[in-house]
């Protein structure tokens, strides 16, 4: 079967709708909060002078969500993809509109439970392969049920 057949075949998973009373209901669009930006780069070698000018703001929503009604965030549980910059913990930020191709990061299904690796192509087959050198690569016919759920496009942990 071919890489795209194989892509097709694996459709995005239908989420459950959840109901969050205490929370009121979601909504996609919302005020930005424009939080303030430094007219300056910092440099991370040699230092060099401050400058105290600030910028107009900046909305975090617009430089990390391009397509808000496709995009989830997911809490990062586990150490396979520490090698990639992703630690326990992390907030992910994950597309469900990008399609998923070799080299990028994404969360897949595998048998029902979630996993995030790396999509890669290894002597022409599909394969999810950790950032961890604990972890062997998972090659994506496998699984009874597999399903490339999203795209991860942004981890954001503290420093």
């Amino acid at each position: 079967m071919s890489d795209l057949a194989l892509l097709q075949e694996l459709a995005p998973l239908e989420l459950p709708s959840l109901e969050l009373a205490s929370l009121g209901p979601l909504r996609l669009e919302r005020p930005g909060r424009l939080l303030p930006l430094a007219g300056e780069s910092v440099a991370a070698g040699f230092p060099s002078p401050a400058d105290d000018y600030i910028e107009a703001g900046i909305d975090l929503n617009d430089h990390l969500i391009r397509h808000p009604s496709s995009t989830f965030f997911l809490r990062v549980s586990g150490d396979s993809m520490t090698g990639a910059g992703i630690h326990h913990g992390d907030l992910l930020i994950v597309d469900r509109s990008l399609d998923p191709r070799p080299g990028r990061i994404v969360v897949a299904v595998l048998d029902g439970a979630f996993t995030l690796k790396r999509l890669s192509r290894h002597q022409g087959r599909l394969r999810l392969e950790a950032a961890h050198p604990a972890y062997p690569p998972l090659e994506l016919g496998d699984a009874e049920e597999t399903l490339l759920w999203g795209v991860a496009t942004h981890a954001i942990h503290p420093l």
